[in-house]
């Protein structure tokens, strides 16, 4: 419904309330997909199902709709851990649980940092940006091309996240959003400065960002989102979740707005050199503090948590 009124829309009424709308229904289903995926996915691709909370027949029916038949011992025998909880108990559990505190820690300073690594104020100033950059390719063609590496990126992911590992993708990921960032900050500044080392690099822009769109895609844009359904315990996931989405999107929001301001007063070096900190952090934080979940169940997660 957003994007057909955003199709139709002749005022900016019309277009705030279809961004609004898609707004709305985006911060829904990523909560809902990172918690589902998180539930139903197996110790291999993502870890123990831990729907079985309630009904034991009716656990046992969904875990053989869904091909987990094998499992359902194992589960029945997990959800005894767990008690049912109000939705006042588990948000305090949220806090006082030191594992589900490290996991809101982690899982809400990884969204943050991604969300100000700078890809929505790229997307959106995008005209801007090879328009003050002069490139010699139009700004069109460039969001085309742009957009078609990006779906590069998502597509070779999901055959390395299980194979290689969340933490090693991520950090490898952000090194190349970061490196990625600075050469657009460099070649802003010297266009800045009128340098003719940039004359017979017009089309350096458009590769920069083809590079950090792939790399974008490649980890930081997934593997923080992966985390938030893998850290915290059953019954606080949805709570941990919608924080930490909230905080990430609160800072985002923020930075893209002043992005904007910053483009045309300061300069586009400072600002992608500002990115390419915030991607440099990540890197950081990733190797200090992401714990590596592959092949894990989520009780075996929140062992690794409680140390």
């Amino acid at each position: 419904m957003g994007s057909a009124v955003l199709t139709a829309a002749q005022n900016i009424a019309m277009l705030c309330c279809g961004r609004l709308l898609l707004g709305f229904s985006g911060g829904i289903i990523n909560v809902m997909v990172v918690v589902y995926i998180g539930e139903i996915a197996s110790t291999h691709i993502r870890g123990v199902l831990l729907t079985a909370i309630g009904n034991d027949d009716k656990a046992t029916e969904v875990l053989q709709d869904l091909g987990r038949a094998d499992d359902v011992d194992k589960i029945l025998e997990s959800k005894q851990e767990y008690t049912e909880r109000s939705n006042k108990q588990d948000w305090k559990e949220l806090f006082d649980m030191k594992t589900n505190r490290k996991a809101l820690f982690i899982a809400a300073t990884i969204n943050v940092l991604q969300n100000c690594s700078g890809l929505l104020s790229v997307v959106y100033f995008s005209a801007s940006i090879f328009e003050m950059a002069e490139s010699s390719i139009p700004s069109n063609i460039s969001m085309i091309i742009i957009v078609g590496f990006q779906l590069l990126g998502s597509i070779i992911t999901p055959f390395f996240v299980e194979r290689t590992g969340r933490k090693r993708i991520l950090s490898l990921s952000c090194v190349a959003c970061c490196i990625s960032m600075f050469v657009l900050g460099l070649y802003f500044y010297l266009n800045e400065l009128e340098s003719p080392v940039i004359d017979n690099l017009k089309w350096l822009p458009l590769v920069v960002l083809v590079v950090y769109f792939i790399s974008y895609n490649f980890g930081y844009g997934i593997i923080p989102h992966i985390i938030i359904g893998e850290l915290f315990t059953p019954n606080v996931r949805s709570n941990g979740s919608t924080l930490s989405f909230s905080i990430a999107w609160v800072f985002g929001f923020i930075v893209n707005t002043v992005f904007g301001m910053v483009l045309d007063t300061v300069g586009g070096h400072s600002a992608f050199w500002f990115f390419a900190i915030v991607c440099a952090c990540a890197c950081v934080f990733t190797i200090f503090y992401v714990p590596e979940t592959k092949g894990k169940s989520l009780l075996e997660i929140q062992e690794l948590l409680s140390r």
